[in-house]
């Protein structure tokens, strides 16, 4: 059915003002970078990641069209359009790979190639965007009014409403800026700690404490993923260290009890969290993702079978308008192709040319369901995790069965996910940038380029911020806990080693089960109950705020609308900064200085003996928020 008669876009067909030049492709690669390297630095921490389309757009505005005074709402648009296709590659890559980083530092074998990441990361973003192309026609145009995509339109929306950019750009710079200096007097200065922890020695509730992660990102992310999303996260962490660890205290006594290798009673709450509920909500993030995987498959398989239909019957027709003109399909052929011989020829993953040709027909199949499923949920309720885990199970097993075991199959497994991963990920960003371009009136074909030109940007800083983030703190330690990665790690181990323990995986899938009977949201309540407490509280925090502004009384819809618009570029800002200063203070880790490095120089705790302590933190951490409470009040008292 064609729900695009009459449509007519925001730039004529026949005008061609300024889009692919130099000052959006600048502008778009320095934004792929930034937002890549903060949604790494942030999913790697806290196990989300955020679209970065309408930041971006916003900033790309407050740049090209205030400070630079060029008024081309499409120049703005390829800005974003590139930048958000860097986010959404680094999304996908933290999902798997560094799983490589964590087996390399285990086998005693350096650290991955940054060379062989680029690689993958290419292999993975190209065929994404390739995929794309050849179904923009049909889930894009022809099912325009069908296919809402809601990142895609709202980011139109933004760009479209020109007229307050400037305003929105400044408020986005305020939340960066903000989130920087707190960031650097907590983890740089350290004159507070960031993470508050009090840890609960009574007999009654021995085993376990309490505290908080008092961070921006985490503010940040509570508030753009709402209240639900976020009580979810922290009743999982409720579930994990005020129900199962005072249990497993109080049941485990002195006994010593696989995987732990220490008396349980020696054991203070993070021992027990990190020997026995992290294999728990393990289990139950892993069960997450399937149950999220098979809910999907009727859409799945109703999406891949409409969307190839709908290309079969409206894509031979000719392309004359501008607004029509995709990349030539010879060229997407041909890359195809190409990524099929290189995925052949790389050793990262040792599989055959016609292995490779599987692996890259796996992905369409993926990038079809992606693309349209964002279309319809948006892309925060995109299951990649659920479609990475299928991927890995399936692989790992057909590895196995082949032969290939050990170091190398389990190596190539994480391989082949990370480019299924990553392609999922980018067809669904090039879904809602196309949709963006198709409202305003963008040229398709300018715009897969702008995708590429992404891709290309963050793939080439992506392999230097993974070994950055773990030659300063190391995947899977508490500043980088790695949630997604380390999960995949475990799955491929599980397959190939049989060597985990399996007791407490299955009762996290149990409690995923259960989850799902009582109708709660599975995979937001096993990722609480995976992350220590500390993330989800902090989180809630930001949850609570988001709740107060939808919960007041406004004068219409539009002034909501208006604060909470407000408080999303507010705390886009936030993350983006703490991301940027988190990469910096990870620099600062590994550059030597003095009689130590230059982190150890600006530490105020170790060098003066200046600490403010948790009580500090919680008052820093107030502080911040309710500057985030004025802010959203401000903006919607600022309106006539």
């Amino acid at each position: 059915m064609k729900n695009n008669e009459g449509f007519k876009p925001f730039i004529p067909a026949d005008q061609n003002p300024n889009e692919l030049n130099a000052t959006s492709i600048i502008m778009g690669a320095i934004l792929a970078i930034v937002f890549g390297a903060a949604n790494a630095y942030l999913g790697l921490r806290v196990g989300l990641t955020i679209s970065a389309s309408i930041p971006a757009a916003v900033i790309s505005m407050g740049v090209i069209r205030f400070i630079l005074k060029r008024n081309s709402v499409l120049e703005n648009n390829m800005a974003q359009t590139i930048g958000s296709a860097g986010e959404s590659l680094a999304a996908g890559a933290i999902f798997t790979l560094p799983a490589l980083f964590i087996w390399f530092n285990e086998w005693d074998m350096g650290t991955p190639s940054i060379l062989s990441i680029f690689i993958i990361s290419i292999i993975g973003g190209v065929l994404g965007i390739l995929f794309m192309i050849p179904l923009r026609n049909a889930l894009i145009v022809q099912e325009h009014g069908v296919l809402p995509y809601p990142e895609g339109t709202a980011c139109a929306e933004v760009l479209l409403a020109g007229e307050s950019g400037g305003a929105k750009a400044s408020t986005v710079f305020k939340g960066l800026g903000i989130a920087a200096v707190y960031k650097f007097i907590a983890d740089g200065l350290k004159l507070f700690p960031s993470e508050v922890h009090y840890e609960i020695s009574n007999n009654t509730m021995r085993g376990t404490g309490v505290g908080m992660d008092v961070l921006p990102a985490l503010l940040g992310v509570g508030y753009i993923t709402g209240p639900r999303i976020s009580s979810y996260m922290f009743t999982g962490g409720i579930l994990g260290w005020f129900v199962l660890m005072p249990l497993i205290a109080f049941f485990g006594g002195d006994a010593v009890l696989f995987p732990g290798t220490d008396p349980i009673s020696s054991m203070d709450s993070w021992g027990i969290w990190g020997s026995y509920i992290r294999y728990i909500g393990a289990g139950a993030v892993a069960a997450g993702g399937i149950i999220s995987l098979i809910k999907s498959l009727p859409m799945i398989f109703s999406s891949f079978r409409d969307a190839i239909k709908a290309y079969g019957s409206g894509a031979g027709s000719a392309n004359t308008l501008r607004t029509e003109k995709d990349l030539p399909l010879p060229f997407v052929g041909i890359g195809i192709v190409a990524m099929v011989i290189l995925i052949w020829l790389i050793p990262q993953v040792p599989v055959s040319l016609l292995s490779a040709a599987l692996i890259v027909l796996f992905g369409f199949f993926f990038a079809t369901v992606s693309s349209r499923m964002v279309g319809l949920i948006g892309s925060s309720n995109n299951p990649v995790s659920g479609m990475a885990i299928a991927t890995l199970l399936f692989s790992t097993i057909l590895l196995k069965w082949s032969g290939q075991v050990g170091r190398e199959g389990m190596m190539a497994a994480i391989g082949i996910g990370s480019i299924i991963c990553i392609i999922a990920a980018i067809a669904g960003d090039t879904s809602q940038d196309l949709k963006t371009g198709y409202i305003v009136g963008a040229t398709p074909y300018r715009q897969q380029i702008g995708e590429l030109i992404g891709v290309f940007a963050s793939a080439i800083v992506i392999g230097f911020v993974l070994w950055l983030l773990n030659e300063s703190w190391g995947y899977g330690s508490p500043e980088l806990p790695a949630p997604q990665a380390i999960l995949m790690k475990l799955v491929v181990e599980g397959v190939m080693n049989g060597n985990l323990p399996w007791l407490l995986v299955l009762a996290g899938v149990a409690i995923a089960v259960l989850a799902e009977i009582l109708r709660i949201p599975v995979l937001p309540f096993a990722v609480g109950l995976y992350l220590p407490f500390h993330l989800s509280s902090g989180i809630m925090v930001g949850g609570l705020v988001r709740l107060y502004v939808d919960k007041k009384k406004h004068k219409s819809e539009e002034e909501k609308t208006e604060a909470t618009t407000t408080g999303i570029l507010f705390t886009s800002g936030l993350i983006a900064g703490e991301g940027l200063i988190g990469i910096l203070l990870a620099i600062f880790a590994i550059i030597p200085f003095a009689n130590g490095t230059i982190a150890d120089v600006i530490n105020l705790q170790t060098g003066a003996g200046i600490n403010l302590g948790n009580l500090g933190g919680l008052i820093f951490f107030a502080l911040l928020t309710a500057y985030l409470v004025f802010v959203v009040n401000k903006k919607y008292e600022k309106r006539p």
